[in-house]
């Protein structure tokens, strides 16, 4: 008896080290998909008064599809569609892509944010997921005006 409990404690104390060292394959985080990739093409730099392209492209690694709404932020006024909201289905088969046009007239920083959200009649069927975390992401550029 005193055998079998010096086998079950070394066995007991094996399983709480392999799962404390993250030898565990539940733990490994490499298997985790992301929501999300960014793909940012604007120019960074402009003549006043030019009006550049901004172009955003995600992707997704979830097998099912989510319901993405992009937008701008800037700390300065903007003029065109800078600050309309863009919504669409993204699914993993293919890539979406976002288009801003809008005249720069001086030095602009500003955000691109793209939230994940709960919208009806976007995606087919309604049939679209939002991560319990992670569901808005932001990036920050920069077009300087020569």
């Amino acid at each position: 008896m005193h055998s079998l409990l010096r086998r079950f404690s070394a066995t007991t104390l094996f399983l709480v080290l392999c799962l404390q060292l993250g030898i565990s394959k539940a733990q490994n985080s490499t298997d985790i998909r992301k929501p999300l990739k960014f793909y940012v093409n604007v120019p960074k730099s402009a003549k006043s008064g030019e009006e550049i392209t901004l172009k955003l492209g995600l992707e997704t690694e979830y097998r099912e599809c989510l319901v993405v709404k992009a937008y701008l932020i800037s700390s300065i006024p903007m003029e065109g569609n800078f600050n309309f909201n863009q919504t669409r289905c993204l699914c993993n088969d293919y890539r979406v892509t976002f288009y801003w046009d809008f005249p720069v007239y001086e030095t602009v920083n500003f955000a691109i944010v793209v939230e994940i959200i709960k919208e009806r009649n976007i995606c087919p069927n309604n049939v679209a997921v939002v991560p319990i975390i992670g569901d808005r992401y932001h990036t920050f550029r920069t077009v300087s005006v020569i």
